[in-house]
């Protein structure tokens, strides 16, 4: 089964007199996988190591070490495996593994030498794991049903068998199979270790030392403890022995601790590697995450969930077919989402559980996608098309919304984004992604691409993660996307602060306060300051005209403002003031204050919007003032 190894012969063999001890030594002949040129120099087509097995059936443990006879004046290389009996659960294997490799001198070959040996150790890892999983198949095809720990009354001849065929696969070449292989350098020559593993019987990866052949059998079938390497490679895919055994250990725990319904081995495996298998984080995020869907019954959300006319109608976003990695596709008009009017007509919470109900429905097509492929599919692609992107998109509580929503979304569903693929990125995109890039974990952020104008289409662009048939037609594909074109939210569907609070169980956590209610009047404008410390920065303006028709306008103080602001006291307003006057009177347009933006009508019911990017640093004043339309028409 190793390519490289061309037999062995035992030195010497011993065996206790209660047969509890049992210790091999052979000489092990490995072919050498090294350059032409190298062997040739050397002289030698093989090399051979000593290795030296030693079974304890009493302790219940195995240890192999192995250290290399050919050429040991010039190289010494040394390995330790370690098998035993996990102390709390007998059903699993501690596996521990250190190497080490010191290049004295080797014809000038030092370098050579140490790469050939790495690679070796490497390749054997994996090779050892096929090992190990060829003769527990060897066990079950001869119908060996059990293996009994040893004991002094019945000995243990066939757990004899068991180690010794096994432990000869894992160790031919004197480099193991093994974990997560880390390299050391120092002045001794290069160190080669690997991590303490623990795998349950029937992982694929070790042998359960004093379990019998029906346990491992029983493990594999059963749903809880289904990690053996087919379903490892169709359900979870590539991991690592150290990997698998992060998973095995947070699995246990839940088990354990948790009663009722745990995840599923590709959730929790999500949460490991948002944590890079740091148990203990992996932990306490999965932990809080359990108690919130549990508190907010997010497990029923799909069979439960039924959006509001307002969103089905107007929530631009929906499922598409698949990428080419079989992940299932999400389509989102940002550009096209009206989100002050989602927001004023169906509230914060039924956004946020429509936005939980489409990430349920992802979890759900990435199963389905699982056992239709025959490989796993662990997440989602999403396509955001940025196209009527503007000004009016960063309300401020929208924006506020939109970040809650990401807090939520990252605690709860992490790694379960494949690729996130932003197309037709206005000029005012960069204002976005500054205020939402901070709350985006690093790891997201690497998924994301972004393309500007009509780079997405061609090569480099969407026909690199999407099959040229499912490209969306409003994208310059071929394929009808049904997803809804969003919209302006008509006013009708607006609800007041009230019938939130009341009907939809919605606080809106101050979104109301942010905004402040004027009362303009003929001769009193009402003004807002704002000083821009630098050149180049936004201003950004949002109101409603709730009755009446006002002119809006964008203003430059050439002068500093002196005097404090007037303050327009009117009977009946809440705090007495109407409107806040910061410009003199006396001051002319042109000499002391310049008009930025031409005014703007407004009329009675508009929703206005919009931003100045400034030329100059200073004090600048958003003024409103009383429009009198049947004068004007005169």
């Amino acid at each position: 089964m190793i390519p490289v190894f061309l037999g062995c012969e035992i030195l010497s063999q011993s065996v206790s007199d209660d047969s509890a001890v049992h210790v091999v030594e052979r000489r092990c002949f490995l072919a050498i996988d090294a350059p032409y040129l190298l062997k040739k120099i050397v002289g030698v087509e093989q090399v051979s190591f000593i290795q030296k097995n030693s079974l304890d059936r009493r302790s219940r443990t195995l240890s192999i070490e192995a250290h290399n006879e050919s050429f040991s004046n010039r190289v010494l290389i040394h390995e330790h495996c370690f098998y035993s009996v996990h102390p709390d659960n007998p059903g699993w294997t501690c596996f521990e593994q250190d190497a080490s490799l010191d290049v004295k001198s080797f014809f000038g070959f030092e370098s050579s030498v140490e790469k050939i040996a790495m690679k070796q150790y490497t390749a054997n890892i994996k090779k050892g794991k096929e090992v190990i999983d060829f003769y527990i198949g060897e066990l079950l095809a001869e119908g060996l049903a059990h293996v009994p720990p040893w004991s002094s009354d019945t000995g243990a001849v066939q757990a004899s068998e068991v180690h010794d065929g096994a432990s000869g696969g894992t160790t031919r070449s004197g480099l193991a199979a093994g974990e997560d292989v880390s390299v050391a350098v120092g002045s001794g020559g290069r160190s080669v270790s690997s991590r303490p593993r623990l795998v349950r019987a029937g992982s694929g990866g070790s042998l359960d030392l004093g379990a019998s052949a029906a346990n491992i059998v029983s493990e594999i079938e059963d749903p809880a403890a289904k990690l053996d390497a087919d379903y490892i490679q169709r359900c979870l895919g590539d991991l690592t022995p150290f990997q698998e055994s992060k998973l095995v250990q947070l699995r246990k725990w839940l088990l354990d601790t948790h009663k009722g319904k745990i995840p599923k081995d590709a959730h929790i495996l999500r949460f490991l590697k948002a944590r890079d298998f740091n148990t203990e984080k992996a932990r306490e995020l999965l932990c809080r995450s359990l108690a919130w869907r549990k508190l907010h019954n997010v497990d029923r959300l799909l069979s439960t969930h039924e959006p509001s006319a307002v969103l089905q109608k107007y929530f631009p976003g929906g499922w598409h077919y698949h990428d080419k990695d079989g992940r299932p596709l999400y389509i989102l008009r940002l550009g096209q989402m009206d989100v002050k009017g989602l927001v004023k007509s169906v509230g914060y919470e039924s956004i946020l559980r429509h936005v939980l109900s489409v990430n349920e429905e992802g979890l759900r097509l990435c199963e389905e996608s699982t056992r239709q492929r025959g490989h796993p599919v662990t997440n989602c692609t999403c396509i955001i098309d940025l196209e009527g992107l503007s000004m009016r998109h960063l309300w401020r509580p929208g924006i506020k919304s939109l970040l809650r929503v990401i807090e939520v979304i990252t605690a709860n569903y992490p790694e379960t984004m494949g690729f996130l693929l932003i197309v037709r990125a206005p000029r005012v995109f960069p204002v976005l992604w500054t205020l939402v890039s901070p709350f985006i974990d690093d790891r997201t952020r690497e998924k994301f691409l972004i393309y500007g104008g009509k780079d997405y289409q061609g090569v480099g662009g969407l026909v690199d993660y999407i099959d040229k048939t499912f490209i969306p037609d409003f994208l310059d594909g071929d394929c009808y996307c049904g997803v809804s074109e969003g919209g302006m939210v008509p006013k009708s569907a607006y609800v007041t602060s009230s019938e939130e609070e009341v009907d939809r169980g919605w606080t809106p956590d101050g979104l109301e306060s942010i905004y402040h209610t004027a009362y303009i009047v003929n001769d009193f404008a009402h003004e807002v300051l704002i000083q821009v410390p630098q050149k180049g920065s936004v201003i950004t303006w949002d109101f409603d005209i709730l009755k009446g028709d006002v002119t809006f306008t964008l203003l430059r103080c050439r002068h500093a403002l002196v005097s404090p602001p007037h303050e327009h006291r009117m009977a009946g307003v809440a705090g007495g003031v109407g409107s806040v006057q910061f410009l003199d009177k006396r001051w002319t347009v042109g000499i002391d204050v310049s008009i930025v933006d031409p005014p703007l009508v407004c009329r009675d019911g508009d929703s206005i919007q919009g931003s100045h990017v400034t030329s100059w640093a200073g004090s600048y004043v958003l003024q409103w003032k009383f429009f009198d339309s049947a004068k004007k028409l005169l």
